[in-house]
């Protein structure tokens, strides 16, 4: 994305931003009855977008991919009942037209069709001449300069209102979520588009209804610009994604429990204390990396042994030794050990590549 993107910030689409922007609603449009009970139940919690799967890209053909086009008089309906705006996952032209002449009000683009630029392109080419707000999750896989691609492509479109959606990124390695948060890529977003509502998906990382509360309160905490919540009057029958959905009270007490905080503080005395220790953070991140330096000359000095002496670069040994050691030495300094793990698994990336410069340095 260039710097040349203009967008419209939260405040200007018409959002109180000193509440965070709350989308909620099932996972999938199922029956009249049922999207009747739910945005009743979520009109009462103060709720007002609804979020609705019409068309539902799925993993494997023959599972159900959302009832179609027959949702929109039931969602007409619900609009004018409960004076409610509607938003809508669109994955091709043909899914914009409709939307767009069925006065659906926000439209999002999916991970899997963030992930295909040619998709994204499609979509784009049918928006033009549109005023219409788009959010566009972030792609399954980390990659954020597709995510990011699929922003210019909406923009260059002529779409100011755009936003986007943190829903998490497949991971196999990860156990505990549905797809791993990976909180930097959504922060390393933020950083560089200040202004681009930013909109966590809680229910899609946790795949359970019973880690959404921690996820969307680390989301707030993280100066996230709203959430996107799934929502259906009776999940455990929800004809997809049951177990991450929930029943609009339950919705209703999460969003009360959930705290804001506050982005800057007029107090100067905290000003001042927080600054003096941002600057004890900044000398030992100093340390940190003049020791890791250390740590890649010394790695360079086992390269150049290892040469010497016609050793291969990997010894799975040893590597099975600094993978189990340094996660307990972690565990004893009250340090996450998953997260050491995974900074080792960086540092040694880091060190078979300096290893084989220098095997290489003296054979061209």
């Amino acid at each position: 994305m260039t710097n040349q993107l203009k967008t419209y910030p939260l405040k200007d689409w018409g959002h109180d931003i000193q509440n965070p922007l709350i989308i909620a609603g099932p996972c999938s449009v199922e029956t009249a009855e049922q999207l009747d009970k739910t945005v009743e139940g979520l009109a009462k919690q103060g709720v007002k977008i609804i979020r609705a799967g019409v068309w539902k890209p799925r993993t494997r053909p023959n599972t159900f991919e959302g009832v179609g086009s027959i949702a929109f008089p039931w969602i007409q309906e619900a609009k004018e009942k409960y004076k409610v705006k509607f938003a809508v996952e669109v994955a091709s032209p043909a899914h914009v037209e409709e939307a767009l002449k069925n006065n659906i009000d926000l439209l999002w683009i999916g991970a899997r069709s963030t992930a295909n630029p040619f998709t994204v392109q499609d979509i784009a080419d049918s928006l033009k001449g549109v005023d219409i707000p788009v959010l566009i999750k972030n792609p399954i896989n980390p990659d954020l300069a597709l995510w990011i691609g699929a922003l210019e492509r909406i923009h260059q479109a002529g779409i100011t209102k755009i936003g986007a959606i943190h829903r998490g990124f497949s991971n196999f390695n990860d156990t505990h979520f549905r797809n791993s948060p990976m909180w930097q890529i959504p922060i390393e977003f933020k950083t560089r588009f200040p202004d681009i509502p930013l909109i966590n998906d809680p229910s899609h990382i946790c795949g359970k209804r019973a880690l959404i509360p921690q996820v969307a309160q680390m989301a707030l905490d993280l100066n996230f610009d709203g959430l996107m919540i799934e929502s259906h009057f009776h999940p455990d029958s929800a004809w997809s994604d049951a177990e991450q959905q929930l029943r609009p009270e339950d919705l209703g007490l999460l969003l009360a429990s959930l705290k804001t905080r506050q982005v800057f503080v007029d107090d100067l005395a905290f000003a001042s204390q927080l600054q003096s220790i941002r600057e004890q953070i900044d000398d030992t991140d100093r340390e940190i990396l003049e020791l890791l330096s250390r740590r890649m000359g010394l790695v360079e000095k086992v390269g150049e042994y290892k040469k010497i002496n016609n050793v291969a670069v990997f010894q799975i040994e040893r590597w099975k030794k600094v993978f189990q050691t340094r996660p307990e030495w972690a565990t004893a300094l009250n340090l996450n050990p998953e997260f050491v793990k995974e900074l080792y698994k960086m540092i040694h990336t880091e060190s078979i590549k300096k290893q084989t410069e220098v095997m290489e340095r003296h054979l061209s």
